[in-house]
């Protein structure tokens, strides 16, 4: 069965992938074959051809499957309807339960508009045909969070050096606080992963933070922002844990939409983005933030790409297919270990 899961979920996750798409003779830096990106901001262009010009009657939107999707799509529904009302399209979720099948969602055309976890953002880009715009914000500046290594209150843990030698769970391989950080950040301050301690992948950011707690990981460095909202929202209590680490400030989740969608639809996506602010509720759901706030991927995701790059990490068609390969065998593991709990009840 864990097999035949596995071989499904990366089926799914590289369906986009199967075919290749034939190369087109431009400019194009680092992105894949399929696009053009002639100004060079490193974004895909809209096609030249006004016939590859997408303006479906139902718009698809999602957003990253970090934690919970079900959280996530009542959070939006708010937005969803302003989006329906600016752009006068059907505009529906969909839920994805990966970063490789939501990049593959985007790339096959299946997803039309979305925000993508800080890590995922460049295989969206270079894989996709993702053209990033926004980060949640303020009027004075985007939604920023940290890198932190959390331990539990009462362990014994009191700095990084401490952690040598123990257990600590990375969320998933793609993620940036919860994986490319660390290997990049680590290092600097003398603690290598996999080699001064034991990594182990939780999937998720708030998995991380509750396999701390119960004491299946002795520490794990995660998402402030994930974090955060967990306090706020009672699902654990701060004084259980101790912060070892923070980490400068990297944006949040960048939200934006498909390169070949019509230039017409575009620009009224563009400005349900620019002139939606965040109702009282949403803003508590996402730490304050009451608006999106405008970015570029070339300026604003520059130090997410030199974490990438000093940790090996390609936004390449075989790094995808790692990363797939990574997320189906965890899924897969994850599955077996639920049965053999549910088979010992």
């Amino acid at each position: 069965m864990t097999k035949n899961l596995l071989t499904g979920l990366l089926a799914s996750a590289l369906l986009g992938f199967g075919v290749a798409a034939q190369a087109q003779d431009c400019p194009r830096g680092v992105l894949d074959d399929m696009y053009c990106d002639s100004n060079g901001d490193m974004v895909a262009d809209t096609p030249a051809d006004p016939k590859q010009w997408k303006d479906p009657g139902t718009l698809v939107f999602t957003y990253t499957p970090v934690e919970d999707p079900a959280v996530y799509r009542d959070a939006f529904a708010d937005f969803q309807n302003y989006l329906a009302e600016k752009t006068g399209k059907k505009v529906i979720y969909y839920s994805v339960h990966s970063n490789s099948a939501q990049v593959e969602a985007m790339r096959s055309g299946r997803l039309h508009i979305a925000g993508f976890s800080t890590g995922p953002t460049g295989y969206a880009v270079n894989l996709a045909g993702y053209v990033p715009i926004a980060v949640k914000g303020t009027e004075e500046a985007f939604q920023g969070y940290n890198l932190i290594m959390l331990v539990r209150a009462d362990s014994d843990i009191q700095t990084m050096e401490d952690v040598k030698g123990k257990t600590v769970a990375h969320t998933a391989v793609s993620s940036n606080s919860g994986n490319l950080a660390p290997r990049a950040l680590f290092p600097l301050i003398g603690l290598t992963p996999d080699e001064d301690y034991k990594v182990v992948y939780s999937g998720k950011h708030d998995q991380s933070v509750m396999g701390v707690l119960s004491g299946d990981y002795d520490a794990a460095p995660v998402a402030s922002d994930v974090y955060d909202r967990m306090v706020e929202a009672g699902r654990v209590k701060g004084e259980d844990f101790r912060t070892i680490y923070t980490s400068a400030r990297f944006p949040t989740s960048a939200f934006g939409y498909a390169h070949d969608l019509h230039p017409d639809l575009v620009a009224r996506i563009k400005d349900a983005f620019d002139s939606y602010r965040f109702p009282a509720e949403m803003q508590e759901t996402f730490g304050g933030a009451d608006r999106f706030y405008p970015i570029t991927y070339k300026e604003d995701w520059q130090i997410i790409r030199d974490i990438a790059h000093a940790t090996g990490t390609a936004y390449t068609k075989n790094g995808l297919q790692q990363l797939a390969e990574k997320e189906a065998a965890d899924a897969a593991k994850q599955r077996a270990e639920a049965l053999a709990q549910q088979a010992q009840q």
